[in-house]
């Protein structure tokens, strides 16, 4: 018996340390190095799955949308299909897949956290919806609007009657009763993507077209009672009894009061106090519009409607006031559509199940709801466009783009799915609808609405053709006939001019633009006392001939546009789609309105947002509406086409002709160019001589000065023009425009007519012209007007007798008051390029105290007789004196010019067009 205890005893101690040390031991942290597997799932530990979940998704989503994108195609598309080719349509079918990817344990926290995205994303759906276009288009957006939702509902509620009796016994669904499901299934043929459909008539530049604002105001009620529908449809499943769903929607209602004159209120108070309105929003602000969408989610969550409509609602009550909408949508919006949105409609992909669309019958229901949600949609709209007294096409085109389902079709499936009131099978067959719908709508409004046909029925609109296209003449008055003739007959006025306006380069613009402008002074009379202008009439009345006399003479008009990058982000759609109020705040365009005040210039200006692709298209197209003489084109500053990003942080000493998506636009734009082209490359015109940089080596004791020296204002405000004339029509427009430049007296110029001639045959010198110099102006060189200079007793090319001719006409013809700023030379050499960098950096150091100086050339790519000075330029290449290779785009005369490190500015000009090549 003692033996027995004792071996117990000793059993007992000697077990007892191992089993609590066992019990005791903490979870292992060695991951993978002690042999575990990650993609299992730890509901300790879930965010080793969720983050290999989320990077797939996000990855194999951005994958499909790169070929998608060249379609024209939404995001949502690769999303929705992205999702789909994860679940159990493809990769579900792959074995062990699902179980180790996307473990059913692992769902719950993968859809907690795209609700939640969701929740936000419904936000800032609501925030972009502008109540101001509904209520000021009220008509035709209640007209269209209503036809388009009244028609595809009640088609809608006809195919509900069959899906509901054939798909009925599906599992997982709820017993609701008919009624519910068929206003279900209206809404989900009635409803309209609008944040898809913002984004499309963005991209196909329709947001201002008439077409643009008729479907965005039906838009707008679209989706607002939409989502109305949808509560009203959510509460009738989630409550008990039809009182319980009353009292929801009695409840929904006081709430929505409650958040528009109570809220609301208090909310801009705040937003006013902060000053967030005018400056964007703060970070205080930020945090207390998130917790108020959060917020107003809980509570719709808890009375029985879904969480989004609380969200959406607080989008809804959000200023559009000074660009806040915008300005909270750029802090909100990155995390939402890159990592939250793929999840929500990947999610959406993985529970959808394409092979349970297995029998004719379900196949058949497929096209059933694909045509009666499109047909129900493009007739209700194009009907209602009709009766608003619109084309046929661009009714056509309105019933396309209203039949765009989209992301918000997804929302209310999903919401449907959760709520069991659809099937897998119908869940699926609608998400086929929803894609087919959304993917159709950007090539059908391309074919139905193409440019062409916008600028035919606008210029039918504005009385200028026939309906045949048929010009349609117009009968002038005698005054503008007058005015015609005087253009006509004085070759240098370029009366309007197109600026691509640019942050980077508004100083150096507004400088060059100034000088067309001519003579502030000239008009400029000392003013009387308001109780003295009776003892001032008569000695006013030389004054007022002189001005009836330059009231005569039409200002020059200048018209800028500012083109901002249309990202993929929803603020810059927003930009687009409040453009007209972002045209007011734009500061670029109001610092030019005020220039032209101050100028003798007629300024307008105008801001538009479209992709970089897009740039050299929509600058031809406004050069060829505004009918421009010329377009001043300014080369980057920072060598990038787009000004987005913080451009106080660039390398001052970068290369700026190095930017290949720059490069591209001045290239395209040149290739089409309308009119004359001039492309502007700054080198402090106008602005302060930039100190040189010193590269600095920080260390623990260095300290960065944050003032230096005043910068003293410009005494010599005069400016000097050199330019080279080879011939050609660029540089016969060229010749032309300095001396339009000339006409301001604060402007001298030298003209070189430079003559390559052949080195085999040698000629008596040419003798230099005997014309007595005439007087000097205070801001000019000592020139006289014509000189020949002989580099080399040599002969001219007889090719260029006709373009000696013109230079010899415009000389001749020079004005009296121009004589004694311009300087007419002529050089006869064997090296154009040479002599003609050697004579351009001579003058330029002589004259660097003054406002700046430019030169001018001509962009020469279509003349045959530079081929010389290609080679001259291959040499200078060879023996490193040119490396820009900005050939190209500017002209070999022009790279010369640029890589010869001359003190100047350099226009390059190339006619084109209507132009004044004359």
């Amino acid at each position: 018996m003692a033996s027995i205890i004792t071996s117990v005893v000793t059993a007992t101690v000697t077990a007892k340390p191992t089993t609590t040390s066992a019990a005791l031991r903490a979870a292992s942290q060695g991951g993978i190095l002690e042999g575990s597997n990650p993609s299992k799932y730890d509901s300790k530990n879930p965010l080793i799955l969720f983050i290999i979940q989320a990077g797939i998704i996000i990855i194999f989503c951005r994958i499909l949308h790169f070929p998608l994108s060249k379609l024209r195609q939404p995001r949502v598309i690769a999303e929705i299909i992205g999702g789909i080719l994860l679940g159990p349509s493809v990769f579900g079918r792959v074995p062990g897949f699902t179980d180790a990817i996307f473990p059913t344990a692992s769902m719950p926290t993968l859809t907690l956290a795209a609700n939640l995205g969701l929740v936000l994303f419904l936000f800032l759906v609501g925030l972009e919806v502008d109540l101001r276009l509904l209520l000021s288009n009220w008509r035709v957006a209640l007209s269209v609007g209503a036809a388009g939702m009244a028609l595809p509902f009640g088609l809608g509620c006809g195919i509900a009657y069959g899906l509901y009796h054939q798909f009925r016994g599906d599992p997982t669904l709820v017993p609701i009763g008919f009624g519910t499901y068929m206003l279900f299934v209206g809404v989900a043929m009635a409803i309209t993507a609008f944040p898809v459909l913002c984004r499309i008539l963005t991209e196909l530049k329709l947001l201002q077209t008439q077409v643009g604002v008729v479907v965005l105001s039906a838009g707008v009620g679209n989706d607002v009672v939409g989502w109305i529908l949808l509560a009203l449809c959510v509460a009738l499943v989630n409550a008990g009894s039809g009182i319980v769903a009353l009292y929801v929607l009695l409840t929904c209602v006081a709430y929505v009061l409650f958040l528009v004159y109570a809220v609301r209120s208090v909310f801009l108070y705040v937003l006013k106090r902060s000053g967030s309105i005018q400056d964007g929003p703060t970070q205080t602000v930020v945090a207390l519009t998130i917790l108020m969408t959060l917020a107003s989610a809980f509570f719709t969550g808890i009375i029985g409607v879904h969480p989004i409509f609380g969200a959406f609602l607080v989008g809804l009550i959000c200023p559009h006031d000074g660009g806040f909408a915008i300005k909270l949508t750029e802090k909100i919006e990155d995390l939402v559509s890159v990592f939250f949105l793929p999840l929500y409609f990947a999610l959406s992909g993985l529970s959808t199940n394409i092979g349970l669309l297995d029998s004719g019958i379900t196949w058949g229901y497929v096209f059933g709801v694909i045509a009666v949600a499109f047909v129900g949609k493009f007739v209700g709209g194009t009907i209602a466009a009709r009766l608003c007294k619109l084309v046929w096409r661009e009714s056509f085109t309105i019933g396309v783009l209203m039949s765009c389902k989209g992301l918000v079709e997804l929302i209310v499936l999903n919401i449907g799915y959760q709520a069991k009131i659809l099937s897998q099978r119908t869940f699926t067959i609608f998400v086929v609808m929803a894609l087919v719908t959304t993917f159709a709508t950007t090539p059908l409004t391309s074919a139905l609405y193409p440019p062409w046909y916008q600028k035919k029925l606008s210029a039918w609109r504005r009385g200028e053709i026939d309906w045949d296209g048929n010009s349609l003449a117009r009968h002038s008055t005698s005054s503008e006939q007058g005015d015609a003739v005087l253009e006509k007959y004085s070759g240098t006025d370029f009366r309007k001019i197109l600026v691509y306006l640019r942050l980077d380069s508004l100083p150096s613009l507004f400088t060059f633009v100034a000088l067309l402008g001519g003579d502030r002074t000239g008009n400029t009379h000392g003013k009387t006392h308001p109780q003295k202008a009776r003892e001032a009439v008569d000695q006013s009345s030389n004054a007022s001939t002189m001005d009836a006399l330059s009231r005569r003479k039409k200002p020059l008009e200048v018209h800028g546009l500012r083109m901002l990058e249309l990202s993929e982000r929803q603020s810059s759609v927003m930009k687009e789609s409040e453009v007209d109020d972002y045209n007011i705040r734009d500061p670029v365009v109001n610092a030019f309105h005020t220039f032209g005040q101050l100028s003798n210039v007629a300024v307008s200006g105008e801001v538009q947002v479209v992709p970089e692709g897009a740039y050299a298209e929509i600058l031809k197209g406004s050069a060829s509406e505004h009918d421009s003489d010329m377009v001043l084109l300014p080369w980057s500053e920072t060598g990038r086409l787009s000004e987005s990003g913080n451009t106080l942080l660039l390398d001052p000493a970068q290369n700026t002709f190095t930017s290949a998506p720059h490069n591209q636009f001045v290239a395209t734009f040149l290739a089409h160019a309308p009119c004359n082209t001039a492309i502007f490359v700054n080198k402090c015109f106008g602005q302060a001589k930039k100190p040189k940089v010193l590269h600095r080596v920080a260390t623990a004791l260095s300290l960065r000065s944050t003032t230096g020296p005043p910068t003293a204002p410009i005494m010599d405000r005069s400016h000097h023009i050199f330019f080279p004339f080879f011939g050609g029509p660029d540089d016969r427009v060229a010749l032309r425009f300095v001396l339009r430049l000339a006409q301001n007296p604060n402007v001298t110029a030298t003209i070189v007519n430079v003559k390559s001639v052949s080195d085999t045959t040698e000629t008596p010198e040419s003798p230099i012209i005997s014309r007595a110099p005439d007087p000097v102006s205070p801001v000019s060189p000592s020139f006289a007007k014509e000189v020949t200079i002989q580099a080399s007793p040599v002969v001219p090319e007889p090719s260029s007798d006709q373009e000696n001719a013109f230079f010899a006409t415009i000389r001749d013809s020079l004005p009296r008051d121009l004589e004694s700023r311009v300087l007419f030379l002529t050089i006869n050499t064997e090296q154009p390029l040479h002599d003609t960098l050697e004579r351009a950096r001579t003058e330029m150091e002589s004259l660097t105290q003054n406002a700046g100086n430019i030169v001018v050339v001509g962009r020469g790519a279509r003349t045959a007789g530079r081929r010389g000075i290609r080679r001259e330029l291959e040499t200078l290449r060879a023996a490193g004196g040119a490396s820009m290779g900005v050939e190209r785009n500017l002209g070999a005369v022009a790279e010369g010019i640029i890589s010869g490190d001359i003190e100047a500015s350099v226009l390059i000009v190339q006619a084109g067009g209507r132009g004044l090549e004359g």
